[in-house]
């Protein structure tokens, strides 16, 4: 029996089980995404789509669940069934985004992560498929259907309390702070000259300015704080090329998949931390079983403190944007970084020279290295790290994040990142409201169970060291026994 032949798998929305008259199909029986995946938004925002209407494809979960390789995604988002493979490699959040939610339903993941709905939905038009039969529950089987109906109304109740919409002159008061910031730098210089006292106020200024620059950067490349998409776009190259010299496309990409699996191993680049550090559970009994032992790693929680928080930015970080932008050629962002260098140069090259400008950028880098280092690791390392399990959004999120205890400091430290189980529910959602919505995220974890964990600052960066030597430990015992 062909795919096309099986009752209940495919036909029109009510049950029929004939093909649609404008069904494609491939050479192989699959069906394909009716129309162009080629094709504007604007031609579908004319009614050009060639998808069907009222009639579509119905699919079980069984079925759907197959489409889950390289060359064959498919995603159900809202019931509906989207087949996204010759569209992925055009994705801006990167094709592995796509690929890591192949095969699942992708409804909560998709609204999370995506700001301006509207201008998304023309996208997915002409990629539509089919959707799910009418006996088919709206989520994988294994997923508790009340606990993703509260969350989605959750979500619904924060979108009426306007809880998304951001305030512009919070963002742009954070931005004088950096420029203020980087003035006091240059008049340090310009009325005491470059002796040492001064060359360490300065350094300790453009640290505090790099460090939050990284956390503006961070709120543009999720929010939109602009209308239209392409100045949130450029506005987010500018903070994160020209003001921090990273590429915003390698930022990008890798930070996407970081929040579409949240320390799911290998999807989550963020916890693919070998073979320097074994973290989590699997990974270090898999390497002790298969006898891996590129370094010592029962004294890994000590080498972190000489290797992970001091290199993290101006070695691993700068490299792997650097390696990024070059091998993609992406000459918007290597332009950009180029001119933060330029500016440095313009700007400090007087006092320090080529040679010294250079060492005082690394410096910066080095000094910065231990804030985001810690600010990023102490919400994740140590919590659930595992290989896919497909949990809700809401279970996924709350096992692989906790929050660091709110006071001015701490929101101030960590760019508000203290919340990080509200940011990683809500990407989009601006900062400044995560105080708000925590009680109401804290109340709906109590009900289902789940165990919202929010800690002392001191006791986060101290249970990044302890998580390291458990890790440890089950690496050892699988290593030697």
């Amino acid at each position: 029996m062909t795919l096309e032949e099986k009752p209940g798998v495919n036909g029109c929305v009510g049950g029929r089980r004939e093909s649609c008259p404008s069904e494609m199909s491939q050479a192989n029986g699959k069906p394909r995404a009716n129309g162009n995946a080629k094709g504007s938004p604007k031609q579908e925002a004319n009614g050009k789509s060639n998808a069907p209407r009222g009639c579509l494809n119905t699919y079980t979960w069984q079925e759907i669940q197959k489409h889950n390789q390289d060359g064959d995604q498919w995603l159900v988002i809202s019931r509906k069934v989207y087949d996204v493979t010759e569209w992925a490699h055009r994705h801006p959040g990167g094709p592995r985004v796509l690929n890591h939610y192949a095969g699942e339903d992708a409804t909560d993941v998709f609204r999370a992560m995506h700001p301006n709905l509207d201008v998304v939905k023309l996208y997915l038009k002409p990629l539509l498929i089919g959707e799910l039969a009418p006996g088919e529950p709206s989520q994988e089987r294994n997923k508790n259907p009340q606990l993703v109906e509260d969350f989605q109304e959750l979500r619904r109740t924060l979108e009426a309390m306007n809880m998304f919409d951001g305030r512009l002159q919070f963002f742009f008061l954070h931005l004088a702070q950096i420029l203020i910031l980087e003035v006091l730098a240059w008049l340090l210089l310009y009325h005491f000259g470059n002796g040492w006292t001064v060359t360490i106020l300065v350094s300790f200024l453009l640290t505090v300015a790099q460090a939050q620059s990284g956390f503006l950067q961070h709120d543009i490349g999720h929010l939109s704080m602009f209308k239209k998409p392409k100045w949130n776009h450029l506005m987010q190259k500018f903070v994160m090329c020209h003001m921090k010299g990273l590429s915003a496309y390698w930022w990008n990409h890798r930070h996407f998949q970081h929040h579409v699996k949240t320390n799911i191993y290998p999807k989550d680049p963020d916890i693919d931390v070998g073979p320097l550090f074994v973290i989590g559970e699997s990974q270090p009994v898999k390497y002790g079983k298969k006898k891996i032992k590129y370094i010592d790693y029962d004294k890994q929680h000590l080498y972190f403190y000489l290797v992970g928080l001091p290199l993290l930015m101006p070695v691993y970080f700068n490299g792997k944007s650097l390696q990024i932008m070059y091998l993609h050629k992406v000459w918007v962002d290597i332009a950009l970084v180029s001119s933060f260098y330029i500016r440095h140069f313009i700007t400090f090259g007087p006092f320090y020279g080529i040679f010294g400008t250079m060492l005082l950028i690394y410096m910066v880098k080095f000094l910065e290295s231990p804030w985001i280092a810690y600010v990023t690791q102490m919400s994740h390392i140590p919590m659930k790290i595992s290989r896919e399990e497909n949990r809700d959004w809401l279970s996924t999120q709350v096992l692989a994040t906790c929050n660091i205890e709110q006071s001015f400091f701490n929101d101030w430290f960590s760019g508000h990142l203290n919340f990080q189980i509200e940011h990683h529910l809500f990407p989009t959602m601006p900062r400044h409201n995560y105080h708000k919505v925590a009680p109401l995220v804290r109340s709906l974890c109590a009900k289902h169970g789940l165990q919202y964990v929010n800690k002392p600052l001191l006791t986060g960066f101290g249970d990044i060291v302890r998580s390291l030597k458990k890790s440890a430990a089950l690496w050892i015992d699988s290593y030697y026994e």
